[in-house]
């Protein structure tokens, strides 16, 4: 079986985007801890790689971006106000290239076929979520590993996405629910680091809006419902 890396933030995309793949790819999981203030997803990353058997699970730890970001967006400050609808404060700068460039290197490394993340149609509003991006940071990433390519060393690789597949986040809890039952509500959206999930920032509401949208009742604990 072919083997693929997939961030896996213990998010309910990264979550269902793993449900997807995993009866095809032999699926080794990355989590990062880069000074988000949702360390809630750590934990739940665990919970998850174990649940659904993946072959490895790394955590790595790169909290020192946090310092270098500073102010620049409400997931890693101290200072901001998590939003309740898109704002452009929430974008971490090209987080996703840092999460890729290193899940990459591990792809390479283990002889991988793809790289994935959780990205879907409705993140359209972030730009490294985007099929253009992961079309040129793959284009990028072979090229810096030509030479190994062409030796036959190391594999092509291509950076997988639900976005690049057209599907939904919707769709994606219909497959992740198909495949966890309600297990997938215990998947990590939340922006804030609450017991539960807070039921008001940005995501929580995305999340909600999803589950209407899926035709799934959703049993995820809000601290406010609506």
């Amino acid at each position: 079986m072919k083997k693929a890396i997939i961030v896996f933030s213990g998010g309910i995309d990264s979550v269902c985007a793993a449900s997807f793949l995993k009866s095809r790819y032999e699926l080794h999981g990355i989590t990062f801890s880069y000074g988000q203030k949702a360390s809630m997803e750590l934990d739940t990353a665990k919970y998850f790689a174990k649940k659904m058997k993946l072959k490895q699970h790394k955590i790595v730890d790169i909290s020192f971006m946090k310092d270098l970001y500073g102010n620049s967006n409400v997931l890693t400050s101290t200072k901001r106000k998590i939003p309740t609808k898109f704002d452009y404060s929430i974008v971490v700068p090209i987080r996703n290239a840092v999460f890729l460039s290193i899940a990459s290197a591990w792809a390479y490394t283990l002889n991988a076929s793809i790289v994935a993340y959780g990205a879907h149609t409705g993140d359209r509003h972030y730009p490294d979520c985007r099929p253009i991006f992961a079309k040129k940071l793959e284009t990028a990433f072979n090229q810096g590993e030509i030479d190994g390519i062409n030796s036959k060393l190391r594999k092509r690789l291509e950076i997988w996405s639900p976005y690049r597949e057209g599907l939904s986040k919707s769709d994606l809890l219909k497959i992740g629910k198909k495949s966890l039952g309600d297990v997938i509500f215990n998947a990590w959206s939340c922006y804030s680091n609450k017991k539960a999930h807070c039921g008001v920032c940005e995501s929580c509401n995305n999340r909600k809006l999803a589950f209407e949208k899926a035709g799934i009742e959703d049993k995820t604990k809000y601290v406010k419902k609506y």
